[in-house]
């Protein structure tokens, strides 16, 4: 038999004395899971040699991988901890065993990069715990699992009292779990944490609002443990808001959401609502029929059952809806009130005062030359009649083209009342062109504009001449 030269240092080195070759970690396989007792738990093991199998159910990746088992005799929150660590990276994986061998186990959650998780144990269920490297990282990996104990209002059992209004609280539902038949609330579609329970007992009939954090549920019930009838549910920090009845006791229920472990609940007497309206136009004439807008809003997010309408001068409109409208049909300062009730009874009521001013100012008539020649200057007047308030007034003139009206002159000037046919005049002068003679005549055209207020009647603000004939 011919030996070769690497068959002799093969030999050597079996023989060399001390020499060992290491194995990997008695709890290497799912198989070979190391049972945990009791807790709290902890372990130290180096999974420099630790294998991964190749039917591994593998979660945030993960290898040089052991294996650990734990069957809890009570429902708990189990918190894995692999701080200590002596390499980078360590991975965490927790399943439930729901079937046979390593293909009967459902995931449900995985941390890496060293970072501890928690997870919903039931009692009586197996839970494999699978440990190791987020990235070929090895040494000694560090194992701690713990309880976390729940709060002391984790049952509605147990529902921490709330003794007088207004009250609030924090508390951590990391440990909460979940009762066997606790009710899931309607705002969501599942519990994603445990839940705490408060309980409330009125002494007097009124609205409560309940609110809770960003992102947190709460919901409110009636009824007793075992018997609950939900009366609102809400998340992201809308109120719950409800007519309480004197004696009876309301129980609140808060879970965290989007990972929030911190719920708060905020218990109060329901403010009223903020009672507001508008209304359109805001410089009302007698001709107007003025639109009405409600504006109130419910801080305790209800909704509104009804508005009542009073608008000063003896008319009144029932409308929970959007916008009653109503006519004055006489200047005057009017005070309009809104009284709106919400669906459960919580009432405000809010006025504003209407200034209701007719302002209009009409055209009465206009003078022009019937004639006129080309570089001659003449006069034009434009009379003005007013018979309701003294007004700052502003005439426009225009002149016609081929091209169409084009302004040539502006005046403006105060226009006081006058009566009977009286009217406040406008003069201007017209130098005639050639552009005029060309066209053998010339029309003008002149616009009243009221300078702080808004005509009621615009319709008679302006007029056109009769053409003035214009020789060359």
């Amino acid at each position: 038999m011919r030996i070769t030269l690497a068959v002799v240092v093969g030999i050597a080195a079996l023989l060399v004395p001390g020499t060992a070759v290491a194995a990997p970690p008695a709890n290497d396989d799912f198989a070979n899971a190391k049972a945990i007792g009791s807790l709290p738990y902890s372990d130290v093991v180096s999974n420099v040699e630790a294998t991964t199998e190749g039917s591994e159910i593998n979660y945030c990746g993960g290898s040089n991988t052991v294996w650990y088992a734990f069957t809890p005799s009570s429902n708990a929150v189990i918190r894995l901890d692999p701080s200590g660590t002596s390499f980078f990276g360590a991975l965490l994986n927790v399943y439930r065993q729901d079937g046979s061998g390593m293909g009967g186990l459902t995931h449900l959650a995985c941390s890496n990069y060293g970072s501890a998780l928690t997870f919903s144990a039931q009692a009586g269920k197996t839970y494999y715990i699978r440990a190791g490297s987020t990235y070929w990282g090895s040494g000694d990996l560090h194992l701690a699992i713990s309880v976390i104990p729940p709060p002391a209002n984790d049952d509605i059992g147990n529902a921490a009292p709330i003794s007088g209004l207004p009250y609030s609280n924090t508390v951590d539902v990391t440990g909460a779990t979940i009762e066997q038949g606790e009710p899931t609330p309607s705002c969501v579609g599942y519990l994603q944490t445990g839940t705490a329970w408060y309980s409330f007992t009125t002494s007097q009939t009124g609205s409560l609002m309940a609110t809770g954090d960003y992102y947190n549920t709460i919901a409110a019930y009636s009824g007793s443990p075992g018997n609950l009838t939900q009366i609102g549910c809400w998340n992201f920090g809308h109120p719950v808001t409800f007519r309480a009845n004197a004696g009876t006791t309301y129980y609140f229920q808060l879970a965290g959401i989007y990972g929030n472990m911190s719920v708060g609940l905020r218990l109060q007497e329901a403010p009223p609502p903020n009672a507001a309206f508008g209304y359109a136009p805001s410089d009302p004439s007698s001709f107007d029929t003025i639109a009405f807008y409600d504006q109130s809003s419910d801080p305790g997010e209800v909704g509104f059952s009804s508005a009542v309408w009073e608008f000063g001068d003896g008319g009144s409109a029932t409308d929970p809806g959007c916008c009653p409208s109503h006519r004055y049909f006489a200047d005057g300062d009017y005070t309009a009130r809104l009284t709106v009730t919400t669906i459960d009874g919580r009432t405000a009521s809010t006025t504003r005062i209407v200034h209701v001013r007719t302002h209009d100012v009409a055209v009465a008539k206009m003078t022009v030359p019937q004639s006129a020649s080309a570089g001659q200057t003449r006069s034009i007047v434009v009379g003005l009649s007013n018979k309701r308030y003294d007004e700052m007034v502003r005439i426009d003139l225009y002149r016609s083209t081929a091209a169409g009206f084009v302004q040539f002159a502006s005046s403006t000037q105060s226009v006081p009342v006058r009566g009977g046919n009286k009217t406040s005049d406008f003069a201007f002068n017209y130098a005639f062109t050639s552009d005029d003679a060309a066209l053998g005549k010339v029309t003008f055209r002149a616009v009243a504009t009221i300078v702080n207020a808004r005509d009621a009647l615009p319709s008679d603000n302006e007029t056109i001449s009769l053409p003035t004939k214009v020789n060359k």
